[in-house]
């Protein structure tokens, strides 16, 4: 159970593939513009790396390791083609949104750095969950990223809703004759946004890491090693 809740407090704040790794920037701040982008491909990422993690714990023992690498892309690449289908079929409007940015999941260097650093060596359960909680961490920075660009740029939040959901609409927060922040929408905003997030998590680590030294400087004073005459 300990292993399990590691795995799963590295995958969403720890070892977060955004925030501490720096993984998959390019779908991050190109689909970004707003929240539902952002969690639609965000929740395709998910998908993908639960199953290919699982695919490829489970044939790990069967996959020579000379050419692990191509075997891993086409196992990706077969479930990304599933996904973009899916899409296709359920959500159009979405997909022609969200465009070659599905596809390019098959390229993520965050799936294929999970199969390669956990699925391929570790169990079924153990890399199903690390892939679904690296897919979470990976989502809940984008959709905060979606998300204050969004309100940022436009002053709404959930725009396009009505892709997914047609009776549902977008909210307009800031009133209508809100001028927008056009660089909020632009690249250069989504590298703003990304840097104070990554900013924020560093200053929260600091200071986490900071009392967990004065409790041990407390805890030595207080229990002083006793030395022998």
């Amino acid at each position: 159970m300990n292993a399990y809740k590691e795995i799963a407090w590295n995958g969403l704040w720890k070892q977060n593939s955004i925030l501490a790794q720096l993984l998959g920037l390019c779908p991050l701040l190109a689909i970004s513009t707003n929240f539902v982008n952002a969690v639609s491909l965000g929740l395709a990422t998910i998908v993908v790396m639960m199953l290919a993690n699982f695919a490829i714990s489970a044939l790990r023992a069967l996959i020579p390791y000379e050419i692990r690498i191509p075997v891993f892309i086409l196992i990706i690449a077969a479930l990304v083609t599933m996904v973009d289908l899916a899409f296709n079929a359920f959500l159009h409007d979405l997909y022609l949104v969200l465009g070659i940015f599905i596809p390019l999941i098959v390229t993520n260097c965050i799936v294929l750095a999970r199969v390669e650093a956990f699925a391929a060596k570790n169990g079924l359960r153990a890399s199903t969950l690390d892939g679904l909680m690296m897919g979470i961490g990976f989502v809940w920075v984008i959709a905060l990223l979606g998300a204050v660009r969004e309100f940022v740029g436009q002053g709404t939040l959930f725009s396009g809703i009505e892709m997914i959901f047609p009776t549902l609409s977008g909210i307009q927060i800031l009133p209508a004759d809100y001028p927008g922040f056009l660089i909020a929408m632009l690249p250069p905003g989504a590298f703003f946004v990304l840097g104070l997030l990554i900013a924020g998590r560093n200053w929260l680590e600091a200071r986490a890491n900071q009392r967990l030294r004065e409790q041990r400087i407390h805890h030595q004073a207080d229990h002083p090693t006793s030395v022998p005459a």
